[in-house]
């Protein structure tokens, strides 16, 4: 095992152990499982993933800022909570389990879509995930219970902000957050009725436009795509 892989722990409710995450093809159907870091060095494996989005009335988006110490975009923005589902769970179940873990929300998270992508990280590792996308909203949330190493900062934006955040600092911002708004026009029909006002706003064109030269920034050789 890679001396990195061997000294990576995760911090998982309190306890330090190896986190294993689910091994999926490209229709992800689950084909077995590996250690969560050997999946995210250069040539990691295909694997299931999730990001969650989280708005409050104002319709704005929780971000929050990667602990210096992650392997990955170490100290950039990502959307409100980034994990892995556990063999059990749904993407809705992992979400909903995960955001009072590492932020303290509690909220019903709703399915969006998933999508496929791989993104190099320098020549540390790389993301070779398919990503769930879940949205949920709240308006306030115990904020002495973020876990410190996961998050070290976060905000709430409003699409203008974000439009000229990834204008002009596109390299401070996660890939997968990106891709995840990019599709999020294309949700789940449940979802996509739920959140009609919010979607759209997120999801005009010109903000589209936007993700997309950031998206072509991070991953120059197309390497992303929605799945059915």
């Amino acid at each position: 095992m890679p001396l990195l892989a061997k000294s990576l722990k995760v911090h998982y409710s309190g306890d330090t152990m190896e986190e294993y995450v689910i091994l999926v093809d490209e229709n992800d159907n689950p084909i077995g499982k590996e250690e969560k870091v050997k999946c995210h060095l250069p040539n990691g494996k295909l694997h299931r993933a999730f990001t969650a989005l989280i708005f409050n009335s104002e319709e704005k988006l929780l971000l929050t800022k990667r602990g210096d110490g992650k392997m990955l975009w170490p100290g950039d923005w990502d959307g409100t909570v980034a994990s892995h589902p556990r063999e059990s769970e749904t993407y809705v179940s992992s979400a909903e389990r995960r955001m009072p873990e590492e932020i303290g929300i509690n909220c019903k998270m709703n399915y969006v879509n998933k999508f496929e992508y791989h993104v190099p990280y320098k020549n540390v590792g790389s993301e070779n995930e398919i990503c769930g996308t879940l949205i949920g909203t709240v308006d306030s949330f115990d904020e002495s219970s973020l876990i410190k190493d996961e998050i070290s900062e976060i905000k709430w934006i409003n699409p203008d902000e974000l439009k000229n955040e990834l204008e002009q600092n596109k390299d401070t911002y996660c890939p997968w957050m990106v891709i995840a708004l990019y599709f999020l026009a294309d949700s789940d029909s449940n979802t996509l009725e739920k959140f009609n006002s919010l979607i759209a706003k997120w999801a005009s064109d010109d903000l589209k436009h936007v993700y997309e030269n950031a998206i072509k920034h991070y991953i120059p050789d197309n390497n992303w795509r929605l799945v059915p």
